[in-house]
């Protein structure tokens, strides 16, 4: 949330809060992304928006100044992994709160089947049984960069690193049926 001596909210709530055609996306959203609360959605929205607003207010700008920082930002957001490297700016509007969720720890760890669930998932964030590039990440909702993807994996100490352990053969006893059930 940043400097403790300064603190601020790192989200927008909602304008209308009760709607339940709203209501019911983002409880969606949250069994789907396995979140702890709505705070944390509102968060990814909020970081969304900003990247959205950045983007339409490159599209304002002068045509000189325009290449040169949105060559930049392309190359964040697709370094990131939101967008591919021949995006373009308006490919940056199209972008949905799906996308960021998307890249968020903890559902990287369930898509690579680390992890039987996505409440499995966070839970071993969460506990320090999982390590991006050989550290430790204890935060579920870590943005995960396109460069580090191949490099997340059991953290070395943890009990889950061995093959033996019973969590892990649950797991690949389950990806294996899923195998099978998809050819």
């Amino acid at each position: 949330m940043g400097d403790p001596r300064r603190q601020r909210k790192s989200y927008e709530t909602p304008r209308h809060p009760w709607r339940s055609d709203q209501l019911e996306v983002e409880l969606r959203l949250v069994g789907e992304y396995g979140l702890r609360n709505k705070r944390e959605l509102w968060r990814y929205k909020t970081m969304l928006s900003e990247v959205r607003g950045i983007a339409r207010s490159l599209l304002g700008t002068s045509e000189a100044e325009r290449s040169r920082i949105e060559r930049e930002y392309l190359t964040k957001l697709s370094r990131i992994g939101i967008l591919s490297e021949s995006a373009s700016i308006d490919e940056v509007l199209d972008l949905g709160i799906r996308d960021l969720m998307e890249r968020r720890l903890q559902t990287v760890v369930f898509r690579r089947g680390l992890a039987k669930t996505l409440h499995q998932a966070r839970q071993m964030v969460s506990h320090g049984h999982i390590s991006v590039a050989d550290r430790i990440i204890s935060v579920p909702g870590y943005i995960v960069y396109r460069n580090e993807e191949e490099k997340i994996k059991y953290f070395s100490h943890s009990p889950l690193a061995k093959d033996d352990h019973p969590i892990r053969k649950v797991i690949t006893a389950t990806s294996a049926g899923q195998e099978v059930a998809a050819t």
